[in-house]
C-alpha cells in the first residue's frame, strides 16, 4: 500500500512539473513579457542602461533585429533630452510588440508591475534563487486541490445519478469537468508544449474524449 502512495505521489509531481514548464513557455508569451517587470522590459532597461542592444536581441527573430535596433537607436538618440522618457517607452512597446508577433500574440499594450500570475512570478524567482522547491510546492498544491474537488463533486453525483433525468445530468456534466481537467493535466504534463502561440491553439482546441463530450 504504501509503494502504492509513493507511486502515486510521483505521477502526481511529474505531472506538476510537466504542468510548471507549460506555464513557463506559454504563459510568459501570452500574459508575462508585455509586464513593466516583465523578463522582455528587464533586457531592455540593461540594453539601455549598458547602450548594447545585444541583451534584447533574443526575444525576438533574426527577421526583425533590425528593426528592433531602430527603435533602440532612436531612443538612446533622446537620452537626457525631454523626449526621452517617451521614447523610452517607445522603444519597450515596439520591442514587445515584435516579440509577441513573432510568438503569434497580440499586444494590447504594456502592463503594470506586479500584473503577473503567480506561478509565472514563482517561475522567475525559481530561475533567480535557483531552486524550484517553492515553485512546486505552489504548483503542485493547486492541481491537487483542483483534481480533489473535481473528484469529490463527482462521486457525490455519481451516487445519485440513476435516480432521475436531473440527477443523471448533474452526475454528466460533473463527469465531464474532472474527466476533462484531468485529461488536460496529463495532456500538458506529457507534451512537449511550444513557446507561444503552437500551444496557446491546442489548450484552447476542443477537448477529445473518448465518451465524445
Amino acid at each position: 500500500m504504501k509503494t502504492h502512495i509513493k507511486k502515486v505521489s510521483r505521477r502526481l509531481l511529474a505531472v506538476t512539473l510537466g504542468i510548471g514548464l507549460v506555464l513557463c513557455l506559454s504563459t510568459q508569451a501570452f500574459a508575462h513579457c508585455d509586464t513593466l517587470d516583465g523578463p522582455v522590459i528587464q533586457d531592455a532597461r540593461k540594453a539601455l542602461s549598458a547602450k548594447d542592444v545585444t541583451p534584447v536581441l533574443k526575444w525576438v527573430s533574426p527577421h526583425d533585429e533590425q528593426a528592433v535596433k531602430k527603435s533602440f537607436a532612436e531612443a538612446l538618440a533622446v537620452v537626457g533630452t525631454k523626449t526621452a522618457e517617451a521614447r523610452q517607452q517607445k522603444f519597450f512597446e515596439d520591442l514587445v510588440r515584435i516579440h509577441r508577433a513573432g510568438e503569434g500574440a497580440p499586444f494590447t499594450g504594456l502592463k503594470p508591475a506586479g500584473t503577473v500570475e503567480p506561478a509565472v512570478a514563482e517561475a522567475d524567482k525559481a530561475l533567480s534563487n535557483g531552486s524550484s522547491d517553492a515553485l512546486v510546492k505552489l504548483v503542485t498544491d493547486a492541481v491537487a486541490s483542483g483534481i480533489r474537488e473535481r473528484h469529490e463533486r463527482a462521486v457525490t453525483t455519481y451516487q445519485h445519478k440513476d435516480e432521475s433525468v436531473a440527477a443523471g445530468r448533474e452526475f454528466v456534466k460533473a463527469y465531464v469537468e474532472y474527466t476533462h481537467y484531468v485529461e488536460r493535466l496529463h495532456t500538458d504534463a506529457t507534451a512537449m508544449g511550444e513557446h507561444g502561440g503552437h500551444h496557446q491553439e491546442a489548450e484552447h482546441a476542443p477537448a477529445k474524449h473518448e465518451h465524445g463530450h
